[in-house]
């Protein structure tokens, strides 16, 4: 108990005789420039570097003090609002980013749907792939063609058996006459005849 008096009254008397020169050194000694000019990290190396510790405890000038403690601050309050203004700015270009997507999603729609369209066409109010159609059209061009190479030779077939059909019927209409022609020469012989024995028996 003693000793914690003792330790009290030193660590008393050492401030109360460092007060006075304090403010004597700070009424006298302006700033050093590292308060104005450099970073909080530096001024805080400072006065690491340019103070004494005793018995675990660090005397510092109360203008420095106070000048460090403004810096902390201010320095405190422009990172608080670069955060903000980051922190803005990343929200900013998240809805921007929202936004992007959003489009892309619908040009890939529209791509989609223009590539659909591309590759299909109406057929009685269905959308039929451009494969199948060209295939269901190519396949009905075969068989028309099929059909029409079938007719011609068709036509071509009757028309030679009606041309051989005709020329026949023209022999065979001649060969008539010919034979219609010499059958009634022949009755005509045959009456000639006829009537000549008739004649011959009557004259007799």
């Amino acid at each position: 108990m003693g000793r914690i008096l003792i330790s009290g009254i030193r660590h008393s008397l050492f401030f109360f005789a460092l007060f006075p020169a304090a403010i004597t050194a700070t009424a006298q000694t302006a700033l050093p420039e590292v308060f104005t000019e450099g970073s909080v990290k530096e001024q805080m190396n400072y006065i690491q570097e340019k103070t004494r510790i005793y018995e675990d405890f660090r005397a510092i000038r109360e203008d420095m003090f106070q000048k460090l403690k403004r810096n902390a601050t201010d320095s405190i309050n422009a990172a608080r609002k670069e955060i903000g203004t980051l922190i803005a700015e990343r929200q900013d270009r998240d809805l921007r980013i929202d936004s992007l997507n959003s489009a892309i999603d619908n040009v890939k729609s529209d791509l989609d749907v223009m590539t659909r369209t591309k590759n299909s066409i109406a057929l009685f109010g269905m959308e039929v792939n451009k494969k199948v159609y060209n295939s269901i059209l190519w396949t009905i061009i075969a068989v028309l063609t099929g059909l029409l190479a079938i007719g011609f030779l068709a036509y071509k077939r009757n028309h030679i058996i009606t041309v051989n059909t005709k020329k026949e019927y023209e022999e065979l209409k001649k060969e008539f006459e010919a034979y219609r022609k010499a059958s009634r020469e022949a009755r005509e012989k045959m009456s000639m005849a006829h009537f000549n024995e008739l004649k011959k028996l009557r004259g007799a």
